[in-house]
């Protein structure tokens, strides 16, 4: 049977969408965190463009003043460069951090906040690109100060321990927060119908005019069999985690810029990408990278086991293939 030449995800959570009282939606766009984002709304009556454009950037302005390790004054880059002993952190901080490492927990380290020290001497932190693979003396030192079960926290005093030369990475999950902060200041705000995009993460709330859903074309990986994807983002989210998106080569091998902490080294199993569909763009991004890291057969495996939507891009003797979930295969069916 030919495989279609576009395959369409409807929603299975069953929610029925109250539709906008207006024909209006007004786009946004700019630059965060290395990347661009844009915000489609339907705005409510008795706000202008700035007070959106306002909220948006002052929303993003917060994301990296907390969690950017691009950023030499953020709350994350203070920490790291911070000498050994317990620090303080803020609320916000400290709740992303929790929420990392009970990811970190349910994946057994498979999504790791504390990997820092990994990403920077494979080249891909802020110091920048390297010419050559770093040698397995390198990589044990930087593991010996990595581990997210080696994190020591302080709750009462909302701290937690810098042993000295730990570097936490919450970039596997921040693009994903910071679309859904923006998503609840636009809620908040009034907009209940609209869409967030932030470096390729998504999350749609509500419909457009008429009903129609916020239609997005799904990434894919070079070469991919899948035909292209349509996702229907009625109150849902989407990430896709692709070792095409920031890698480099030595001597003929090629270094993806997810980490296996376990390893100390970039994921090597043959998985090209995985794309998630859930509630949230933070668990959406975490979980595209989780699954990754786990591989060809762990990854599929786990996600029938969550329920989740996820479908994987595995390179094989015989070219690339599509995994799909159960979850994933029921929204096909609903969009067939």
């Amino acid at each position: 049977m030919a495989r279609p030449e576009t395959r369409v995800l409807v929603p299975t959570h069953g929610r029925t969408p109250v539709l906008p009282t207006t024909d209006l939606i007004w786009d946004f766009a700019g630059e965060t965190m290395g990347t661009s984002w844009a915000v489609r709304l339907v705005p409510p009556s008795g706000l202008d463009r700035s007070a959106f454009q306002t909220a948006i950037e002052a929303e993003l302005a917060a994301i990296i003043a907390l969690f950017s390790h691009w950023d030499p004054l953020s709350e994350l880059s203070r920490l790291n460069a911070a000498p050994a002993g317990f620090w303080a952190v803020s609320e916000p901080f400290w709740d992303l951090l929790n929420t990392a490492l009970d990811i970190a927990d349910d994946t057994d380290g498979a999504v790791d906040p504390t990997l820092g020290a990994l990403v920077d001497l494979w080249g891909f932190g802020p110091p920048g690109p390297r010419p050559d693979v770093p040698t397995d003396d390198d990589i044990a030192a930087a593991r010996a100060v990595s581990g997210w079960g080696g994190l020591r926290l302080n709750r009462e005093a909302r701290a937690l321990q810098q042993p000295g030369g730990l570097k936490l990475d919450l970039s596997g999950m921040a693009k994903g927060h910071a679309v859904d902060r923006v998503s609840a200041r636009l809620t908040a705000l009034g907009s209940a119908d609209h869409l967030v995009e932030i470096g390729g993460e998504l999350r749609g709330t509500g419909v457009k005019p008429g009903g129609h859903p916020w239609w997005v074309e799904l990434q894919q990986a070079p070469g991919s069999p899948a035909p292209r994807t349509a996702a229907a983002l009625f109150d849902m989210a989407v990430a896709t985690s692709g070792d095409w998106v920031r890698r480099f080569e030595v001597a003929g091998q090629t270094y993806s810029h997810t980490i296996d902490g376990r390893t100390g080294r970039p994921v090597a199993n043959g998985v090209a990408s995985v794309t998630v569909l859930a509630d949230t763009a933070l668990y959406a991004d975490a979980m595209a990278t989780a699954l990754t890291v786990m591989g060809p057969e762990e990854g599929p495996a786990y996600a029938e086991a969550l329920n989740l939507a996820a479908a994987f891009v595995v390179r094989t003797d015989i070219g690339l293939i599509e995994i799909v979930s159960p979850a994933f295969a029921a929204m096909a069916a609903e969009g067939a």
